[in-house]
């Protein structure tokens, strides 16, 4: 038999059964052609794999790339972590369809919903070569990639398109427009996108702090879109439901908001005869919701429903930089500092009449987007009880005694002068406010959400949040940490682990041929070295479009990963093949 590639003495997770067995995998043409205990015959290239976990490449369901893939190939940071295939277009924002004019809208909904720079997306994307959302698949499949990529069509995009200012404005859709809207999805669909997202939460809004579009839908419109599912029979139907983060909308019941909310979505699933996913988390206000939820899903699903929870794998945090954002930027003595490095800044900042300044003063909002991650953060409600000291080897699982709040008390000071003085230490000084699943200080809320048969494992955002979260590296953390190093509660077993971040995914979004180590199966394929695999150094990228930057963290020990039976990357490092494409809905 010959080969393209042969990969010898793995121990083999082939993401459905969760144990390992010590096997060779044969692959040639993009294809695993043969599994078994020493395969022989020729191979262009054979890949030791003794002492290394081999497993399929991750299923990432939750990104937001959709602008990045317009003009990146390297599909970073994903492409580092293992990723094999990436669903892009989440959370109701996207660009496709759009009308000639139509750019703008979109851009700032998306640069306000999932802090992408409105000026790379401006420029890194060429905009005009695309219209519906058919000539925009047909644009990404034109194109080759690091890793593979696939699209739900976006609620913002869809409104915008049927409605115009109608739909950004959120007025209810009128019988004509759910008609056109229906149409559209199901073309889309029928096209190749893997699924329809929608946000109906308050926090979610553009540029300009309006609500994204579908914010305010009411039931004959996502009725509406339902019917399209099911006249296309594909798809999945993501929804962040209003109340994910606490409180639901104005009119419904603060204690019933999640369960009206889970309601409304297993309409969605039993009429469409699809499935749904909606995110899930554990919140301060509502600490055991999340299990009352997850019980709700579950009748629902005994009922004829398909709905799957989508859950992280650590807590969700706002990092603050001087680099970045902080709460202090819109002070009018920091603004004043426009144009100083960061070291001149921090200097600067170290003097008390300065810092007495800024903690004195108020924001200075002149010329600041309501809608921006400046006003929101500058604005926010700083949670010190919740702010940790962020470095490369954090473990996300922190104890109480070491939050800001905790120590500002032992060095005598007030917990935002304790902020203060540690964003103005040397280097790359980093801290972290996490506001979801960390209300008890333990990630055993997480692990009960991860164990429970009736999730998903998802809410990455790679591609989203570039200086605000950097959540795209969970595939490794999930490995490391769920698997090998916590040491404050039980792990997760390693089979697990990789079952739910690759096979699980596939089947949901219907990746039937792939996420899966069986013979006739597609070649994405890890080569772990799962004993000494590790996040790398935190670093801050200016690698965007008109120079925006970004958080970027690599990992270290994946030895190889194929995409489609090709060596993407070898030792940590890209190997200068692309072997992703597009992947439409079957």
């Amino acid at each position: 038999m010959t080969y393209d590639y042969l990969i010898k003495g793995g121990k083999v997770y082939d993401g459905e059964q969760l144990e390992p067995t010590i096997q060779d995998i044969g692959i040639k043409e993009g294809v695993i052609t043969a599994l078994g205990q020493h395969l022989s015959g020729q191979a262009k290239e054979i890949i030791d794999a003794d002492g290394a976990i081999v497993t399929p490449a991750w299923i990432d369901i939750h990104t937001h790339y959709d602008g990045q893939v317009t003009w990146d190939r390297e599909m970073d940071p994903s492409a580092s972590h293992g990723v094999g295939t990436i669903v892009m277009g989440n959370c109701g924002v996207g660009f496709a369809p759009v009308h000639a004019d139509g750019a703008q809208d979109l851009i700032d909904l998306m640069e306000g919903v999932e802090d992408i720079p409105g000026t790379a997306l401006h420029e890194g994307m060429p905009w005009g070569q695309w219209s519906s959302y058919e000539d925009y698949l047909n644009l990404l499949e034109g194109r080759e990639y690091a890793i593979n990529i696939s699209s739900l069509i976006a609620h913002g995009a869809v409104r915008n398109y049927v409605m115009g200012a109608r739909g950004r404005q959120n007025e209810a859709a009128t019988a004509e427009d759910l008609k056109a809207m229906t149409a559209l999805v199901k073309s889309a669909l029928d096209a190749g996108a893997v699924g329809f997202s929608t946000s109906r939460i308050i926090g979610h809004r553009s540029i300009q702090g309006e609500p994204v579009p579908g914010t305010f839908a009411n039931e004959d419109e996502v009725m509406a879109i339902a019917e399209a599912f099911r006249q296309s029979g594909k798809g999945v139907f993501q929804i962040i439901p209003s109340s994910t983060l606490g409180e639901g909308r104005e009119g419904f019941e603060e204690h019933t908001a999640l369960e009206q909310e889970i309601e409304l979505i297993a309409k969605v699933s039993q009429l469409s005869h699809r499935p749904a996913t909606f995110t899930l988390f554990q919140v301060d206000d509502w600490s055991n919701k999340w299990r009352e939820a997850i019980d709700q899903v579950k009748r629902h699903n005994g009922q004829g429903a398909a709905i799957y929870p989508q859950v992280g794998s650590r807590p969700t945090g706002l990092v603050f930089s001087l680099d970045t954002y902080h709460p202090f930027m819109l002070r009018p003595t920091f603004r004043n500092m426009k144009g100083l490095s960061t070291d001149a800044k921090k200097e600067a900042m170290r003097r008390p009449e300065v810092k007495r300044a800024i903690l004195a003063e108020d924001n200075d909002i002149t010329g600041v987007p309501m809608g921006s991650m400046e006003f929101g953060i500058a604005h926010a409600e700083m949670n010190y009880q919740q702010i940790f000291e962020l470095t490369s080897h954090s473990s996300y699982e922190p104890t109480q005694e070491e939050s800001f709040h905790h120590l500002s008390g032992e060095a005598n000071s007030t917990p935002e002068g304790y902020l203060y003085d540690f964003l103005t230490k040397d280097g790359l000084s980093m801290a972290i406010m996490f506001f979801t699943n960390y209300t008890d200080y333990s990630l055993n809320a997480v692990r009960e959400m991860q164990l429970d048969s009736a999730t998903v494992t998802g809410l990455s955002d790679a591609g989203a949040h570039v200086s605000l979260i950097f959540d795209a590296v969970n595939p490794t953390y999930q490995l490391t940490y769920w698997a090998r190093d916590r040491a404050r509660g039980d792990t997760l077993p390693l089979g697990y682990v990789i079952h739910r971040a690759t096979y699980r995914n596939a089947q949901l979004f219907g990746f039937k041929d792939r996420g899966h180590i069986a013979v006739g199966k597609k070649a994405d394929l890890n080569v772990i070295d799962f004993d000494n695999l590790s996040l790398g150094e935190l670093h801050i990228r200016r690698d965007l479009p008109a120079g925006g930057q970004r958080l970027m963290q690599g990992a270290n020990g994946y030895l190889a990963t194929l995409i489609n039976g090709q060596l993407t990357r070898r030792f940590d490092k890209p190997t200068g093949t692309y072997s992703g494409r597009l992947l439409r809905s079957s």
